[in-house]
């Protein structure tokens, strides 16, 4: 994988060194830990951006495992306190969203294009999964985001939070996941996920200490 390539497009602007690891079955969980408490490190990211953005972020990383075909991604991180916004983005070179929905008979006959904008649609899956992940992101793009980009095969979505848009890209040989969003914002966490999980909850009792909390009241 040319991460170069990753760092001249995606974060060539920034003034900061983003934050690169590389993750696979056995540290998924500590590379997701490292990244999500690197950016806890800034008082000023607004805590349920982070409730939010930490339950998205696995969910994104659990998809490279689980439907890429691949045992591991990479994910790279960066946090712009003058621009108040957090970047994030998750790549492997597996087999590509349009091969692996194909493994559903509902999306064999999707073409590129179509796979990639179905796949940040509710419970949309090639069966390995519940189809949540991608359209967890979605809805926090809508709520806080900048944009999302997913580039699979020679195709790329772009959301901005209210238009989807897919356009002819140059190749890449498996997919990317890229998001950046507003680190200032207040949202509510759980109606990111549809209220399907407390995920304001799970990332306090993973992330914040109790003390911490009782100082914010």
């Amino acid at each position: 994988m040319n991460i170069d390539s990753l760092l001249n497009y995606y974060f060539k602007d920034c003034n900061a060194q983003p934050l690169i690891e590389v993750f696979d079955t056995e540290n998924i969980y500590n590379v997701y830990s490292d990244i999500v408490k690197s950016l806890t490190n800034y008082p000023d990211i607004e805590l349920s951006v982070m409730q939010a953005l930490s339950y998205c972020f696995y969910e994104v990383l659990d998809n490279v495992l689980t439907h890429s075909g691949k045992t591991c991604g990479t994910a790279i991180s960066l946090y712009s306190p003058t621009k108040s916004m957090i970047q994030i983005l998750v790549a492997d070179d597996g087999m590509g969203i349009q091969q692996s929905l194909a493994q559903n008979p509902l999306y064999a006959q999707l073409s590129e294009p179509e796979a990639i904008e179905k796949s940040i649609q509710d419970s949309v899956t090639d069966g390995k999964g519940m189809g949540f992940g991608l359209y967890s992101t979605s809805r926090l793009i809508k709520n806080v985001g900048i944009r999302l980009e997913i580039h699979s095969g020679r195709h790329i979505l772009v959301y901005d939070g209210k238009e989807t848009h897919v356009y002819p890209s140059s190749s890449w040989q498996g997919t990317i996941v890229y998001f950046d969003i507003h680190s200032n914002r207040e949202i509510d966490p759980n109606e990111i996920v549809d209220n399907r999980t407390d995920c304001e909850s799970l990332y306090n009792e993973t992330f914040t200490p109790i003390d911490d909390l009782e100082q914010l009241w």
